[in-house]
């Protein structure tokens, strides 16, 4: 991830200036829209435009290049008058409808006046290209001459380029190759490898070159015109036609309800809940990628539409209750990418489990770190973590046992590797130069300090680390009990519990009422009260006393301003509401603290917390959590303040209010027993009714209502599927 950089430059912790992201602009001024497909994503303006005059990310990205860097529409030369921009529920299409100004009718001193010629651009991605139907239907009594303009332009920047790195070389930029009915655009990479864009037009275009296509037709009254365009980015190119659009179209919502029906529904009576669950799950399967390995959640859009492992392995714990194909996708993966051998150059250490991987050219060249790159300190316990959560929820015992070599090599690296200077704690420091400073989730370069401000020096332990491995150590344990290793459990098991003692003895700090939020090269413990903290409870490394203690802490006003829990407490030195980490709310954050104080009872905690980030939802376009939002304290009848440059959607921030559920109604799944458990259940105050709809545990499922009766939560079983047993405790 990256964060904001003390110069007003976002930054991730410790890069250079390459590796910035320039926030002279904000993606809340320009209110662009976002949507992705794979290896592909696009951000245009609310009229379906592109341009590059304006700067930012705007254009049509395929594996980490901006293929498409300008495309505009006009009519008779003018930018139409926007007036609405819709995108389905399901992500599948996006759809602007746009009209014309006031026009001079050309050789006569008439006006065709506003509104009387309406254009609709309907577009989607599927496999690496976008395609569009525009739509131009003559409202006025008189027939009329229409000219549609299309501009377009092809840069090919590298993602970090359009992020603001500067380049002193590129590769070469060809001449447009002008056909009858298409544009191709071409780059030779210094990577030497060659980068196509193919626009192609149905029909062919009236007048076409290298920059433009103008389409010139006469409408009588109530006519309309219909024109194909197809942005390929990756060959075969196909030729555009309606028939490939519809079919295409059919496709893609095809493969979004497929991958819908994975999952369980939530539904209520509540209807903006129910529009958040849609928002929610069509977000996280737009972000969704297809990999050998089964389905990866890409990190986010624009910045991390990418295989990220810290958050891919967070998003497959937070969707897990409701779809573990995610998790199956993610293990799998992440194994086939694991480091095998030392690599400096990109922190890569035998058994480390990837960061970022990135196809760019810059990334090729070496000249940013990201091509494979394993910077990462919680992605290798995480996912150990993920393989036990998998198993406690399937029951896959053969799928876990298939990734045990894995999963021992991680554990290995945790104590070969991972614990620089043998006392036990995993501690990170960067072997490259140009890699990450801070390597844990709050990897911007100011995250890690002391009371007084001071950065801290590595090598660093942050304190959610040291929770994620001993639960790592915890989830071994599990896996080797059930494969009738015991022996081997019970020696993971000791590993556990003896980490558990010294977090205790070194991390917790009573005059905080929380645990520190790491110790410095030095053994010095940051007292520093941050978010960081609840991250030991959701993993359970936290004793109950504690757990207590630092949920009271949390749950403040230093720390909760009503949106949600702030990264840090607003009495440290470097609170700061519009920071990167040292002050602002994320919602995954927030998702790890509600399901720390669901796992140790704490439900109306974790309720409070749901409520926030609800109530926030309320001010937010389409009901989207971004990446984060600025932490300044709730006011009545105003919103959360925006962070200017966070990605949306964001996977992590996605399946916030997913995680969420759970947290609140105490879900727990036994395969074992075929027995789904509801513990102590609780439901926010702004749900009185919540209905899930296939709930499955291994081949069979439930669907069950909990409704709300007076302070108790009754369980209703609707519907059954197999010898599933369900349980209520309270």
């Amino acid at each position: 991830m990256v964060g904001a950089g003390p110069n007003g430059v976002a930054q991730g912790a410790g890069q250079t200036q390459q590796h910035a992201i320039s926030v002279d602009d904000s993606f809340q001024e320009r209110r662009l829209l976002t949507f992705k497909h794979g290896d592909t994503f696009a951000v245009f303006n609310h009229a379906g435009d592109a341009l590059q005059h304006e700067g930012g990310a705007q254009g049509i990205f395929y594996r980490d290049t901006r293929h498409l860097s300008h495309f505009q529409l006009t009519v008779d030369g003018v930018r139409p008058m926007l007036l609405s921009a819709t995108l389905r529920d399901d992500n599948a299409t996006l759809t602007c409808d746009l009209t014309n100004p006031d026009l001079p009718i050309p050789d006569s001193n008439e006006t065709l006046e506003h509104d009387l010629i309406h254009i609709r651009r309907s577009r989607f991605l599927w496999n690496a290209a976008c395609m569009e139907r525009t739509v131009t239907r003559n409202f006025d009594r008189h027939s009329r001459r229409v000219k549609i303009e299309f501009a377009f332009a092809a840069d090919f920047a590298d993602v970090f380029e359009v992020r603001g790195a500067h380049r002193a070389h590129r590769g070469e930029l060809d001449e447009p190759q002008v056909g009858n009915d298409y544009i191709k655009f071409s780059y030779l990479g210094l990577d030497q490898t060659r980068r196509e864009t193919v626009v192609r037009f149905d029909p062919p275009p009236t007048r076409l070159s290298g920059a433009r296509a103008d389409f010139v037709f006469d409408l009588a009254p109530g006519a309309s015109y219909s024109l194909f365009v197809e942005i390929a980015c990756a060959a075969p190119w196909p030729h555009p036609s309606r028939r490939a659009y519809f079919v295409a179209l059919r496709d893609r919502r095809r493969a979004l309800r497929t991958a819908s029906s994975r999952a369980a529904a939530i539904s209520s009576s509540e209807e903006s809940f129910n529009e958040t669950v849609r928002r929610s799950v069509s977000d996280l399967n737009m972000l969704m990628t297809d990999t050998p390995e089964g389905p990866y959640p890409y990190a986010g859009v624009p910045w991390f539409s990418a295989a990220f492992g810290r958050d891919a392995l967070i998003t497959a714990l937070q969707t897990l209750w409701l779809d573990p194909s995610i998790a199956g996708g993610v293990l799998g993966h992440l194994a086939a990418t694991q480091a095998t051998q030392f690599d400096p150059a990109a922190d890569a250490e035998p058994g480390k489990i990837l960061h970022e991987a990135r196809y760019g050219e810059m990334a090729a060249l070496g000249e940013v770190p990201f091509r494979r790159y394993y910077g990462a300190i919680d992605s290798t316990p995480l996912f150990i973590m993920l393989a036990g959560a998998f198993l406690d929820r399937t029951g896959d015992l053969a799928t876990v046992l298939r990734l045990w070599p894995n999963i021992e090599a991680a554990l290995d690296w945790m104590t070969r590797y991972g614990d620089r200077d043998g006392d036990g704690f995993i501690e990170y420091g960067r072997r490259a130069a140009d890699g990450l400073i801070n390597q844990g989730w709050k990897d911007s370069h100011d995250s890690i300090f002391h009371a007084d401000g001071a950065a801290a020096r590595g090598p660093i332990a942050v304190v959610e680390v040291q929770a994620y491995a001993y639960a790592a150590w915890r989830a071994a344990e599990r896996i080797m009990h059930r494969a009738g290793e015991t022996q081997r459990a019970s020696g993971y098991g000791a590993q556990a519990e003896a980490l558990r003692r010294r977090f205790d003895d070194a991390f917790f700090d009573e005059k905080l009422g929380s645990y520190v939020l790491a110790l410095d090269g030095d053994k010095r413990p940051c007292r520093v009260r941050a978010s960081n903290a609840g991250h030991a409870l959701f993993a359970g490394i936290a004793y109950p006393e504690r757990a207590t203690t630092v949920a009271r802490t949390l749950t403040g006003g230093d720390f909760f301003g009503g949106w949600g829990v702030r990264t840090l407490a607003t009495t440290e030195a470097r609170y700061n509401p519009m920071s990167y980490h040292n002050g602002s709310v994320w919602p995954h954050d927030n998702a790890l603290i509600a399901a720390g104080f669901g796992r140790y009872g704490f439900r109306d905690e974790a309720a409070k917390v749901f409520e926030g980030m609800f109530a926030a939802l309320g001010y937010i376009e389409l009901r989207r959590l971004p990446e984060l939002f600025c932490g300044f304290s709730r006011k009545r009848a105003q919103g959360p303040t925006s962070y200017p440059v966070a990605c949306s959607p964001q996977a992590w921030a996605a399946a916030t209010p997913l995680s969420m559920v759970q947290s609140c109604i105490g879900l727990e799944f036994d395969p074992d027993e075929m027995q789904i458990t509801f513990r102590n259940p609780v439901l926010p105050s702004f749900v009185n009714d919540l209905v899930l709809c296939g709930l499955a545990i291994k081949d069979g499922s439930v669907d069950v209502a909990l409704r709300r009766s007076g302070r108790r939560v009754l369980v209703e079983v609707l519907a059954r599927r197999g010898p599933v047993r369900v349980v209520t405790i309270n």
